[in-house]
């Protein structure tokens, strides 16, 4: 080992990002991580999985288009780079937005042309070169020859791949076997996969299968220890000074010490949920101290602090992969088959406009992990310590009739969908297996594109963001809803790149001004009220399905029905 180069760095992620095969990509980040010096792990493993070691630097895309030319020969190492990183992270006060400019205006003088391409990637946070986290757990398992369990095992109780790293590297196995499951540290939550339809779910999944209703709320990583409470996000920040409310909820538990996985969501005055925005924006902007105290609880202390998860994208982001049954038609949380249950809304104590905690799985319970235990016996044990208004209701189905009435029932009391779980599985890390499967309703939407940014990174050289545009039946004109790149394969990004280019009309360096003709088909899992779009609608999660050249740009949906997909209507006929 020895003091590695950036450059090396980059050119690893260059190979990973060109190569198909998993064993070789494997092979790849393992040989990278055998090279990092003991001091350089942390932020060389960051590196690798495409992301930074600081959650927040201040660095937009505006500064990213303007940078100076690459430097020549490589010079940097990965712990510059790091240090610099981190120097940037830390400004702030007056004068900051120049002295930031400086400092990463310095960095990317420094950088070669390679080098520079992966420091955008890693600053923007769209490095896709294929290193996700389960690929990183078997490089660092491989590179310490240790068992790839014992690195997923430690990942799954610290939540942090770069310490988890760390640990292996320079410490193997009997360093991971020290890391244990804390109350008050994150762990990388359980994710659910995704399926067509409920048969399909079940298919994975097998029968019997619990079938929860999937809340439109944020997903929410609750630890109790007494009356010290700490609120975690999918991506393990620390919102705990956010939702005072759901603090409250939690304290009145009957409950001494554990770790609760859930969601917290806004109802309305009928107990429907809200728009996940509303929801959303308010986990985003309540409170601003990382200490957060209601009846005299104090957070417990963890890794992370409230000013990572005040980033835009941190709560707004965050995909729920679980919730609650549909039991319930107006909201699909209050337990029906339990005796005592009552519906959310009429529940008494908390903030009445405030977030609602609701919990489908029980991670740790006064002293006893439950980690590996069934699903059937955490779902037990949830039962036995929270109250039934408080718990997410579930279906046990054993057929697909069964599964498909209560996904009906979720969707008509305003949830997204269902996740089909096995009842044997026990709880995995941040992995989409087939233990739950999630199923939502496909919308889709026949758009214009209006104009498409140029790619970066893996897609250095395409036209890859679309700008995309519903038609305006009073204007003949169109309205902007947002901006996607997902769905496009290379395929689709080398057609639409020659297309646009015959399409454009205007360029600035970073976007291409296009004539609105070519239509796409979009599928997206809603709309949401945004001030950022001339039209007040955006589409959540929009991607790309197919390009539609069978159609004219006159035959594209428009923004009256957008509109109406909003507010719950079927949209009217063009």
């Amino acid at each position: 080992m020895g003091i590695v180069r950036f450059l090396d760095i980059a050119a690893t992620s260059a190979a990973v990002a060109a190569t198909s095969g998993r064993k070789a990509k494997i092979g790849l980040l393992a040989e990278a991580l055998r090279r990092l010096d003991p001091g350089e792990i942390v932020a060389g493993a960051a590196f690798l999985a495409g992301e930074l070691r600081q959650r927040q630097t201040g660095v937009g895309y505006a500064a990213l288009r303007d940078r100076p030319e690459p430097a020549t020969e490589p010079t940097l190492t990965v712990a510059a780079v790091d240090t610099a990183i981190a120097e940037i992270s830390a400004v702030a006060g007056t004068g900051s937005q120049a002295r930031r400019k400086q400092l990463l205006g310095a960095l990317f003088s420094a950088a070669t042309l390679a080098e520079q391409q992966l420091l955008i990637g890693l600053f923007s946070g769209e490095l896709r070169q294929g290193a996700q986290a389960g690929l990183l757990a078997e490089a660092i398992a491989s590179a310490a020859e240790i068992p790839t369990a014992s690195v997923r095992r430690a990942l799954l109780l610290s939540g942090d791949l770069k310490l988890v790293a760390a640990a292996a590297l320079t410490g193997g196995a009997a360093a991971l076997a020290e890391i244990h499951l804390r109350v008050g540290t994150p762990l990388s939550p359980m994710l659910a996969s995704s399926a067509p339809d409920v048969a399909a779910a079940m298919l994975a999944t097998g029968t019997p299968a619990a079938v929860d209703a999937k809340l439109d709320g944020i997903r929410i990583q609750v630890h109790r220890s007494g009356n010290d409470v700490a609120i975690f996000t999918r991506s393990l920040d620390d919102i705990t000074a956010r939702l005072p409310e759901v603090v409250a909820e939690v304290l009145a538990l009957p409950l001494r010490e554990a770790i609760l996985d859930g969601e917290a969501m806004l109802l309305d005055e009928s107990g429907r949920p809200r728009p996940f925005q509303e929801t959303s924006s308010r986990a985003a902007t309540r409170g601003r101290s990382t200490a957060s105290r209601s009846g005299g609880a104090s957070a417990v202390s963890g890794p992370g602090g409230s000013s990572a998860a005040s980033r835009s994208g941190d709560v707004a982001a965050t995909t729920p992969s679980s919730g609650a049954s549909a039991a319930s038609p107006s909201l699909g949380v209050a337990a029906t088959t339990r005796s005592g249950s009552g519906s959310a809304a009429s529940r008494s104590g908390g903030d009445a406009n405030g977030l609602r905690p609701y919990f489908f799985d029980l991670l740790h319970l006064d002293g006893a992990d439950l980690l590996d235990e069934p699903g059937r016996i955490r779902w037990a044990a949830l039962a036995d310590a929270v109250p039934p208004a408080s718990i997410v209701d579930r279906v046990i189905a054993e057929t697909e009739e069964q599964a498909a009435a209560a996904f009906a029932a979720a969707l008509a009391g305003g949830q997204e969908g269902v996740v089909i779980k096995s009842p044997d599985a026990p709880y995995d890390v941040g992995r989409r297996g087939s233990a739950w499967v999630k199923v939502k309703p496909r919308h889709t939407l026949d758009l214009v594109v209006l104009a498409v940014e140029r790619g970066h990174g893996r897609r250095q050289g395409w036209l890859s963001n679309l700008h995309l545009g519903a038609r305006d039946p009073r204007t003949g004109g169109f309205v902007m809803l947002g901006k996607t790149f997902k769905g496009l394969t290379d395929e689709l990004l080398r057609w639409q790149t020659e297309r646009f280019r015959e399409l454009a009309v205007a360029d600035d360096g970073w976007v291409v001004t296009v004539r609105p003709e070519q239509v796409v088909e979009i599928a997206f899992d809603g709309v949401q009220t945004s001030p950022r779009y001339p039209g007040g609608v955006a589409l959540r999660f929009a991607r790309v399905l197919r390009y539609r050249d069978d159609k004219r740009a006159s035959e594209a949906d428009t923004i009256d029905a957008v509109k109406e997909l909003g507010a719950g209507r079927p949209p009217s006929p063009a």
